[in-house]
């Protein structure tokens, strides 16, 4: 039925799409536009990242309706996600404080608009893929050589950003935050945890072409990117960090175990030593990552218990269809769970933020999608040669399993900053895997 309504607006609009200059350079704008929201995340406020995010949208589906290119079909992908907006909007429906839940619906809406506009225009414009990754790679770079810049000026941190009641004034971390709006430490190690699985990726990718002079450069760059997400001080990220390089060594032992084992080894007990003493000699960095174990002897920490602790009671109380999307949706609910003095704007959980919000039945369909995503990717890997298209698929899903790990103790996945990105490594493994014939 769709279908039909496409075909029939593409042949009533057959003289406009072949004589508008505009439409005719449609794909070229919407690149445009694309590219222009990515690095409207360094500097640009949620609002203007959300108004550029409904151009590509808005874009997108004059394209789809006016000129005559490949439909996307559907894909069992589709499913999944088409069921986790369902139970959003059965979620909207039955929210006790409906009009502040709207605003959260239609931001949810926004980014799954744009995760479709993706998918479409990528469909029939793989080609355009390098220019998008490379422009991540750009906001990327630019963020975390700031990041190292702003961490020689001590002057700039923010002591509520850390506990600081049980250390010595040397063990107290300056803590970067880069240029994203808001300013926080946490925005900004999300971002550049979302991202610099392309830059691995790239640099791999140069390596393995044999061009040696520059892949040592992005070399160095990634070198740059990481000690970036150190200085941000986030703990969460530093788990997705570690969890990005423990995905990247697996990948590589499929090429490198049988035949170079004693020269994979060497290297990889290298970069583990090299990783010990970095933590182990500067002060501040280990006193940040031991206090992940310290459990409630650090205020961030006793904090976000506390928030899991009336997020579960409120998901028991609201387990079928959720409380309605949005934090300030979440915020004026959570009052009545939350412990005197931890007032918080989410649950610092991605999947308990999910249940929370929209049920039980989104947070399966949620994990679906992931699983379907993952699954389809690991499996790639595994049984394809075409080491290029492994070399994608790989900094595609680092990059979705690097958000989810800082997700699960941190609540900066639902910036915009960070779901754009995410959704269009999404939209990526979206037509790799599932659109094109390997």
């Amino acid at each position: 039925m769709f279908d039909k309504i496409i075909t029939f607006s593409r042949e009533k609009c057959e003289y406009i799409s072949e004589n508008s200059f505009i439409i005719k350079n449609l794909n070229n704008i919407i690149l445009f536009f694309i590219i222009t929201t990515l690095v409207s995340t360094l500097f640009c406020t949620t609002d203007t990242i959300g108004f550029l995010s409904l151009i590509v949208i808005f874009l997108t589906a004059i394209k789809l309706f006016v000129q005559k290119d490949e439909i996307t079909k559907t894909k069992n992908i589709d499913i999944a996600l088409l069921v986790y907006f369902i139970f959003v909007v059965i979620s909207l429906a039955g929210s006790s404080l409906f009009y502040l839940s709207l605003k959260g619906f239609l931001k949810t809406c926004t980014y799954l608009g744009f995760y479709l506009a993706l998918v479409h225009y990528l469909n029939s414009n793989k080609n355009k893929i390098k220019s998008i990754l490379l422009t991540i790679v750009s906001i990327l770079s630019f963020e975390s050589i700031y990041a190292i810049f702003q961490n020689t000026i001590p002057t700039n941190t923010n002591l509520t950003w850390q506990d600081v009641s049980y250390l010595r004034p040397e063990e107290v971390m300056t803590r970067v935050y880069g240029t994203l709006q808001p300013y926080n430490p946490n925005l900004l190690a999300g971002f550049l945890i979302v991202c610099i699985p392309v830059l691995y990726g790239i640099c791999a990718y140069l390596l393995v072409q044999k061009h040696y002079k520059t892949g040592i450069l992005t070399l160095i760059l990634s070198a740059i990117c990481s000690w970036a997400i150190i200085c941000t001080g986030c703990r969460g990220a530093y788990l997705a960090l570690l969890s990005i390089l423990f995905g990247i060594i697996l990948i590589s032992a499929k090429f490198l175990w049988q035949n170079y084992k004693k020269i994979y080894l060497s290297v990889l007990g290298f970069i583990c030593s090299l990783s010990a003493i970095v933590i182990l000699s500067l002060q501040s960095v280990r006193m940040r990552f031991l206090s992940i174990f310290i459990m409630r002897q650090d205020s961030s920490n006793s904090f976000r218990f506390n928030v899991y602790q009336a997020s579960l009671k409120m998901f028991a109380d609201n387990w079928l269809l959720g409380i309605g999307c949005g934090n300030q949706n979440f915020r004026e609910i959570y009052g009545l769970y939350m412990k005197t003095g931890f007032d918080a704007l989410s649950c610092y959980n991605i999947f308990l933020e999910t249940a929370v919000e929209s049920g039980i039945f989104a947070l399966v369909a949620f994990i679906a999608f992931l699983y379907i995503i993952l699954s389809n990717g690991i499996k790639f890997i595994l049984n394809s040669n075409n080491i290029y298209d492994i070399i994608l698929i790989s900094a595609g899903l680092l990059s979705i399993i690097g958000v989810m790990v800082h997700g699960l103790v941190d609540t900066v996945f639902f910036r915009p900053q960070i779901q754009i990105i995410f959704w269009i490594m999404c939209a990526v493994l979206r037509i790799k895997l599932f659109e094109e014939k390997f």
